[in-house]
Formats: structure tokens, C-alpha cells, sequence
């Protein structure tokens, strides 16, 4: 089935997935999604592309249509002073100190009263992704229907001001949806805990060629005759870039390898250019250390980076739930990872993956896997089984469409 979005073409295949999860799993979303029928999902987010929310939509949205769930998905507008705005929104959320002044918070509700002016009308549940657009609920007076927020970010510990402000949006809600339960706050409202997913079957996470790899990596003149670690993120300062560096000069000490600090921006996102040129000044003229911009839509790439390495590396200072471990995961790649946000419920340290606390941590646990490569294997068949159960997203369609269902039967039993 061909799907449109945001003028590109998906060709999504729900049938697809049953090599991979069983038919009874697709019997059930199948099931699932003929009690909405005739039900319309407003996603609304930031950006189509660039950044984990994006890439789940991109992906999600046309396997519900292709059940048969009317799912549509929308982008609130904004200019560069907006989203210098909400990137101090979210870092401050994360627990990041933040200057954030009363100009900030007054452009941010006029842009999103703008919004509010011009947000499509149709729809029986309004999924809100984010604090971008959390001030949409504003509308739920006169819209009527349900509203769920659901919040990628960890939340835990926020700037006191910034979640002084968001709160009293966030509870006029009829649910919030957090990725872990330690993410949460404590609302007045439903909460439900959904973690994220990745898709097996996208251009990041299927099955590569051995000529593709080498065609990508020779394309980006990365030579593979030593231990590659490489970092998949965002060049953001929250995913630590430059301790990357830092750690990865600790390992080479003892252990000849490569760095690949392999990234994009995305259009919410202006720090982006920054963190890059901080992070190539770090770089210096380091023959070994290969500090690549890639554009948003890179996934061949990023796969074949991820599976050419011996280790990947996710060093987050803080972190919502970190998608690319469990790409590497799936991938069956050895994965060193802070232990922040959703990392940890997808690394079980010592058993599908190494956690570390700090650049000297990092850089002894990449050490011990660069020098232990049966200990390195072994860890990665486990972290590709645990993704396998947990983290697909043939389980996060069955979670979002049990809430919906929940949302729209509040406490009602419903029968399957």
C-alpha cells in the first residue's frame, strides 16, 4: 500500500512484519484498529524531519493507515526565534541551567496562538508531541474531543520556571503519555508509560549488503583496517560530542582505533551549527576521528555505519530514550551508553550492553569491549533479542492504539 506524507511516498506493508514479531502479533493490531474505525488521529509535532519524534511519525503513521486507522500528522509553524525558544525549553527540561527570560515565554505564546488559529479541525483524538505545541490544547474548549501530550523528553528533574509555565497546558489535557516511569510528573490527569521503537524494516534498520557498507564508508573516506566506534546523534550539547572526543583519545592510548561522530540537525533545532564547529575544532586535524554532517534522511547511511562498527557509542549527558541504541542493538552491535533517561531500559548493564558514568567510564568500557571481542558478541545477541521483545514497533502500534481506545472508552472494559 502506498502512503503519502507531507508529498513523500511510503510503500507500507503490516503483512511484512510477520517473519519478524508472528502472525498472531499482526492478527492483534489488525483487531485492534477495526475498533477505531472511523476515528481520526491528529498527530501534531515540530518538524517532519530531523530528530527520534519525526522518524517514529514518518514510519508509524502510514502503518495505521494501512490498518486502516485514519491517522493524519501536522507541523506547527515557527521562525528561527521560536525555535531558539523551545531548544532553551527543552534543555531547560532536561535540567539544564537556561536563561530564559519573559520575552521568551511572550513569543512563545504568540506563536502559538498563531498556531491555534490555523490547526486542522478534523479530528476525534489530538495527539500533541512535545512542549512545541502544547499550548494547542487551548482549543480543546471549542474543539471538544480528546487531547493526549505526549512527552518524549525526560521530565524529571525540570527548570522550575519553564515547568511552572507548561504545567497548567500540560493538565488540561485528558492524558499525558510519558516513555518511563521516572519521566513522569505528577499530574492530575491519566498518564500512560509507552516506550519508543524503531522500525526493522526501514532504510536504518534492515538488512545491508556487505558491498553497501563498503560503498557508504568508502563514499565518506572511512578506511576499515582498524576497531571502528562511532556516535550517531545530533550534534547537540546534551549528546556530549565533545567528551566523545575526549573519551576516545583515552582508548587510543592503548587500543588503534576509529571515531566516527556521524550527525544532522534538525529543523526545530538552531544550536545545531555550534555544537558542529565546537566539535570539529576538537577534532583538530586527527586522521582517525571522521566528524561527518550528514542530512536527516541518511538512514542507508547511518546503517551502514552503525553495522561497520566494532562498538557504538552513545555518550547522553541527558537523554528522552535514546532511539540509535536500540538501533545498534538490533543491528547485534556491542554498545557502550550513559547511564541516562530511557538508556537504561534498554541496556541491561553487563547483559545486552555496557552503561557508563563519565569520560573515564566511557573509555574503559569501550576498552574492555575492543579488547574482549567473544564478551563484545555475546552482549550484542542479547541486546538484539531484547530489542526484538520490547522496543519494534509492532509493539508501539499496539500500545498507542490501546490508549486510544482507552481515551475514547474511559472506563469502559473493552471487548476484543
Amino acid at each position: 500500500m502506498a502512503v503519502t506524507i507531507d508529498g513523500k511516498t511510503y510503500q507500507i506493508g503490516i503483512s511484512q512484519y510477520e517473519p519478524i514479531v508472528g502472525k498472531s502479533t499482526i492478527d492483534e493490531l489488525r483487531l485492534l484498529a477495526s475498533k477505531l474505525s472511523g476515528k481520526v488521529i491528529q498527530n501534531v509535532n515540530s518538524t517532519f524531519t530531523g530528530g527520534g519524534v519525526a522518524e517514529i511519525l514518518s514510519r508509524m503513521v502510514p502503518l495505521l493507515q494501512q490498518l486502516g486507522v485514519d491517522a493524519r500528522w501536522n507541523i506547527i509553524r515557527g521562525n528561527d526565534a521560536f525555535y531558539q525558544v523551545t531548544k532553551k525549553f527543552h534543555n531547560a527540561l532536561h535540567g539544564r541551567k537556561e536563561e530564559i527570560t519573559a520575552a521568551d515565554f511572550s513569543l512563545f505564546r504568540e506563536v502559538s496562538e498563531k498556531n491555534m488559529a490555523v490547526l486542522d479541525q478534523q479530528g476525534d483524538i489530538f495527539f500533541i508531541h512535545d512542549p512545541q505545541p502544547v499550548m494547542l490544547i487551548n482549543r480543546k474548549k471549542e474543539q471538544g474531543k480528546k487531547w493526549a501530550w505526549r512527552c518524549h523528553i525526560d521530565i524529571s528533574q525540570p527548570d522550575p520556571a519553564v515547568w511552572q509555565f507548561l504545567e497548567p497546558f500540560v493538565v488540561q489535557y485528558d492524558a499525558a503519555v510519558f516513555s518511563a516511569p521516572a519521566f513522569s510528573r505528577e499530574l492530575p490527569i491519566r498518564q500512560f508509560l509507552i516506550s519508543p521503537s524503531i522500525d526493522p524494516l526501514s532504510d536504518k534498520n534492515r538488512e545491508l549488503p556487505q558491498e553497501t557498507i563498503d560503498s557508504v564508508l568508502a563514499k565518506y573516506n572511512v578506511p576499515q583496517d582498524k576497531p571502528i566506534i562511532t556516535q550517531v546523534s545530533r550534534f547537540d550539547y546534551l549528546k556530549d560530542p565533545v567528551g566523545v572526543i575526549k573519551a576516545f583519545e583515552m582508548v587510543r592510548k592503548s587500543v588503534d582505533c576509529r571515531l566516527v561522530l556521524a550527525g544532522g540537525t534538525a529543523t526545530d533545532d538552531p544550536e545545531s551549527d555550534k555544537v558542529l564547529a565546537e566539535v570539529r575544532e576538537k577534532a583538530g586535524k586527527n586522521p582517525d576521528i571522521h566528524v561527518l554532517l550528514i542530512p536527516p534522511d541518511s538512514n542507508i547511511e547511518i546503517n551502514a555505519f552503525q553495522r561497520a562498527s566494532t562498538v557504538v557509542l552513545q555518550k547522553s549527558l541527558r537523554e528522552g530514550f535514546g532511539l540509535t541504541v536500540a538501533e545498534a542493538l538490533w543491528k547485534a552491535k556491542p554498545v557502550v551508553a550513559s547511564a541516562v533517561g530511557g538508556i537504561t531500559l534498554q541496556i541491561q548493564n553487563k547483559f545486552t550492553g555496557l552503561t557508563s558514568h563519565g569520560i573515564e567510564g566511557t573509555a574503559f568500557a569501550l576498552k574492555q569491549l575492543l579488547s574482549n571481542p567473544d564478551y563484545a558478541r555475546w552482549l550484542g545477541e542479547n541486546g538484539r533479542e531484547h530489542v526484538r521483545y520490547n522496543f519494534l514497533i509492532t509493539r508501539h502500534i499496539r500500545d498507542y492504539l490501546l490508549l486510544f481506545l482507552a481515551m475514547e472508552h474511559p472506563g469502559d472494559i473493552i471487548t476484543l
